[in-house]
């Protein structure tokens, strides 16, 4: 899947070929090349750039001085190459949104987790990433620190609204579900207020999702559920509002903000000519 959605964005990017490096330099003319962190961060991307470059010109020698999960600063090379200039030069763009992406995601999700650790909670991610890009997401987010919630819809049981509606409430949904599928996997229900709480206390759910619950609500059903059932808040949570909502006493809090709207960090790939 990885490789795949690395062939794809090379060959969203060249096309038919690279018409300005193609007009300029030869098959034969060399070329040494810098990574360089505009900025502080997190880095990641470092192997999936290793990727890009490879498949583009497998000559090219990829010297990585900087590992995935490290914490660079402003002005840091992170990573060295050598090779044909057309092969560094058709590569550059791919390789770079990869690291700039995943190393955005990186450094966002150590703000986080940072914060949670202090309070003993568990920080996660949702399924808000970029069509195409969970695989890399996810892994982003585990290099910064935090931890992985669902893959897939075919990972674990999350009844939600919709799903409730449709049944005809958390009892029969719930009840649906493990006729289905048996005792193993854990159910998780979503509740928005204290009376679907207490709905989902009373069906065994193995863990609770508190859904856009303010944080004194947030904490009162966390009392209520009292360790009967793993907590978990998510919704609406930010970094602004992330430490108030760990002194709830949660297990876990989710941050669909680790992914869906992070900004990437600046990375640059400065050339020279043999």
């Amino acid at each position: 899947m990885i490789d795949k959605i690395i062939k794809l964005a090379l060959e969203e990017d060249l096309g038919l070929g690279d018409i300005t490096s193609d007009n300029i330099f030869s098959d034969g003319d060399l070329a040494s090349a810098s990574i360089v962190a505009k900025e502080n961060m997190v880095l990641c991307g470092v192997e999936a750039a290793k990727t890009v470059f490879n498949y583009v010109d497998a000559g090219t020698k990829f010297h990585a001085l900087k590992k995935d999960g490290d914490i660079v600063k402003a002005g840091e090379t992170v990573i060295k190459l050598e090779g044909r200039a057309l092969g560094i030069l058709r590569a550059e763009r791919v390789a770079l949104n990869f690291m700039q992406r995943m190393s955005g995601v990186a450094t966002v999700s150590k703000e986080y987790a940072d914060i949670a650790k202090k309070y003993g909670v568990m920080l996660v991610d949702t399924r808000k990433s970029q069509p195409g890009m969970r695989k890399f997401d996810k892994y982003a987010v585990r290099c910064g620190g935090a931890k992985n919630h669902r893959m897939s819809l075919s990972d674990s049981v999350l009844i939600k609204d919709n799903h409730i509606a449709a049944a005809g409430g958390i009892t029969k949904a719930v009840n649906k579900i493990r006729a289905a599928i048996g005792h193993t996997p854990k159910i998780e229900v979503e509740t928005t207020n204290l009376k679907e709480v207490k709905e989902a206390l009373a069906c065994r759910a193995d863990i609770i999702m508190l859904d856009n619950m303010r944080p004194a609500q947030a904490r009162e059903a966390i009392q209520l559920i009292n360790k009967k059932a793993v907590t978990e808040i998510s919704g609406g949570v930010n970094k602004e509002n992330l430490e108030q909502y760990c002194k709830t006493g949660a297990d876990v809090i989710s941050a669909g903000a680790l992914t869906h709207s992070v900004p990437a960090k600046d990375l640059s790939l400065k050339i020279s000519y043999k």
